[in-house]
């Protein structure tokens, strides 16, 4: 009834969908498996995409020929880019989605995508023969072959959902846990463990009183997620989202129901995600705090079905319900569906390889909440990355492996595999050492050309790369060469309260003035607007972030020169670590078990210490 395909995804989230488009991409024949072919990519949680850290990870996903970005613009109903007081290392773009327009535009485009096929069973096995991955076993009872198989379970492995005193099986609120693979890699030596995540209550937007909330609109220019053109709503038809607070009454209300809450009666074993807690967490937590924000967020153009973001809990649904009445707004809410949380299985990331395959079973690759994740994007990239990696090894191919200072992909999935995670992880700015770097606004110029090489990024982008970068040399050349007047330029300078000109001065220079923009400064000077109207804003956006950042950019490049060194320095996979009594019992104990690749993951694996390094140098170089 099969044939051998060269790639199974068992699970069709984020991670399964990305990854089953770049195998197919790049020309593997993939048979995507998931439990329920009406729930393809589904937004299980907040309807939104991006923000601060994922917007740029959705980026790089876009530059690498992922589709996250495409199908986000297609469903967008706002858009905002996040955190524009602040330098363009900072700027995240966020979108609202169409929640069911999202995963329809998704399922649309892998069922355009050649080579992927689909099928409706659960994986409860994996076939494995002479330690490599050989297909999977389905609840159907089919053996189905394959040369590699990609695992993006989710939150489906032995999910339990609880609603206060409330415990039932399920990978998904009305949807079947999975059973069996978790057991099986047990069996083989794998380690497991269980985390938790949760999700708010759904409301009847009609219920609502709006005018007691403050209304956040969507940004004036919207920019989108993909580098190449996409048809973007309007901004003037963006739907808004609205802010409102908790407050005294609602705590104190939240609090009645404690003694029948999952998390504090201990039924829930796993941990959960310190960013992103449930309110009776916060509650908990920040006890001095007197109010919570709350974000109204609408799920669709054509519903009126909201998602109550920071309301996310597992407490009684009575509790739920009186609790959301006394919000400001929600005085006469109905309720739709209640807020649960969920527990399920991981498999510490330690396990794996850079190129997300298993350590102790090959051909077999791991993406999404199954590594301890938590989010769509990250999610999404890991499907990617597991997708390239999985085509790659089956062709005897190098593994395609992406460094701290190549992406935020690189630095979530080294954070992964070199420190592993005991609670659901998620992505920050923080997290990158070389933010200036890895921006949002140049995650095309960073990747683009890698991927197009690997046979993944069309001939479509790259083009657009190239004349993005030969546009952007050419307006900083214009930028450097052409001269202001200073009786055309004082006149704007004077109305922002920035010091004068007495004779002629480059672009360049005045561009580097904190509070001046190439943008306001095109307005303000009609024979500079005329100079530069040929160029693409891309262009230049990016040689103005180039020029105005150079110092930083440089800075940070000198960094990444001398971390590479530490990563050039690999370490033998015969390394006796036993040999090497210097050392601390607990850095040999973790470095016998993760197997750093070379002298810079070992020292950012948590336990080891500089000196523990040092030592490892030396007797590497004997």
């Amino acid at each position: 009834m099969f044939p051998e395909y060269d790639i199974i995804v068992v699970g069709a989230g984020h991670a399964g969908c990305e990854a089953a488009a770049a195998a197919a991409n790049m020309g593997s024949s993939v048979l995507l498996v998931t439990m329920n072919m009406q729930t393809i990519a589904q937004m299980s949680c907040n309807p939104a995409m991006g923000g601060i850290a994922k917007g740029q990870i959705v980026r790089e996903i876009d530059a690498l020929g992922g589709y996250s970005g495409i199908v986000t613009d297609r469903s967008t109903i706002q858009f905002r880019m996040l955190n524009q007081s602040k330098g363009p290392a900072m700027w995240s773009p966020r979108a609202q989605n169409d929640r069911m327009l999202f995963a329809a535009t998704w399922r649309e485009l892998l069922e355009q995508t050649q080579k992927v096929d689909f099928y409706q069973d659960m994986v409860k096995g994996l076939i494995i023969k002479d330690g490599r991955a050989a297909g999977v076993i389905t609840g159907l009872g089919h053996s189905i072959p394959a040369k590699a198989v990609v695992v993006t379970s989710g939150t489906f492995l032995n999910g339990i959902i609880h609603i206060g005193e409330k415990t039932f099986g399920g990978g998904r609120v009305a949807e079947k846990a999975a059973t069996g693979i978790t057991e099986q890699l047990v069996e083989l030596g794998f380690e497991a463990d269980r985390l938790k995540t949760g999700t708010p209550p759904r409301i009847d937007g009609r219920s609502l009183d709006y005018s007691k909330m403050e209304e956040q609109k969507g940004d004036e220019h919207i920019v989108g997620f993909s580098y190449l053109p996409q048809p973007l709503v309007k901004s003037a038809n963006q739907r808004s989202c609205f802010i409102t607070y908790t407050n005294n009454q609602t705590h104190e209300l939240l609090k009645t129901g404690f003694d029948r809450s999952p998390m504090f009666t201990g039924r829930i074993e796993g941990v959960g995600p310190r960013y992103c807690p449930s309110i009776e967490d916060k509650i908990n937590r920040f006890a001095d705090r007197e109010r919570h924000q709350i974000f109204v967020e609408p799920e669709g153009w054509n519903t009126v079905e909201i998602y109550v973001n920071g309301f996310s809990t597992s407490l009684p649904e009575d509790v739920q319900y009186k609790a959301l009445t006394s919000i400001p707004g929600f005085e006469k809410a109905k309720m739709f569906r209640p807020g649960y949380a969920i527990e399920y299985d991981y498999f510490p990331p330690t396990q794996l390889t850079y190129s997300l395959e298993t350590k102790r079973i090959q051909n077999l690759f791991f993406a999404g909440q199954i590594n301890g994740t938590t989010g769509y994007e990250e999610a999404a990239c890991q499907g990617l990355m597991a997708g390239i990696n999985a085509h790659l090894k089956i062709n005897n191919a190098e593994p395609f492996i992406l460094k701290r200072s190549d992406a935020y992909i690189g630095v979530l999935i080294d954070d992964l595999i070199s420190k592993g995670t005991e609670e659901p992880y998620r992505m920050f700015t923080s997290r990158a050492e070389f933010r200036t770097l890895l921006r949002q606004d140049n995650a095309d110029l960073r990747l683009t050309e890698a991927s197009y090489r690997m046979g993944l990024a069309s001939q479509e982008r790259m083009d657009a790369v190239r004349l993005k970068k030969e546009q952007t040399e050419q307006v900083k050349k214009t930028l450097q060469e052409f001269s202001f007047e200073p009786a055309e330029l004082n006149p704007y300078l004077e109305s922002i309260q920035s010091a004068t000109i007495q004779q002629k001065q480059k672009a360049a220079q005045i561009l580097l003035r904190p509070n001046i923009s190439l943008t306001e400064l095109v307005k303000a000077v009609p024979r500079f607007e005329s100079t530069l109207n040929s160029f693409r804003n891309d262009a230049l956006e990016q040689a103005e972030i180039q020029l105005k950042y150079d110092v930083y950019i440089e800075k940070e490049k000198e960094l990444v020169g001398r971390m590479n060194q530490m990563e050039n320095l690999e370490i033998p996979d015969s390394f006796d670590y036993s040999k090497v009594a210097a050392i601390s019992n607990e850095a040999r104990e973790k470095l016998k078990r993760i197997k750093p690749r070379t002298l810079g993951q070992a020292s950012r694996i948590s336990g080891i210490n500089p000196s523990d390094v040092q030592i490892l140098m030396v007797y590497m170089g004997r």
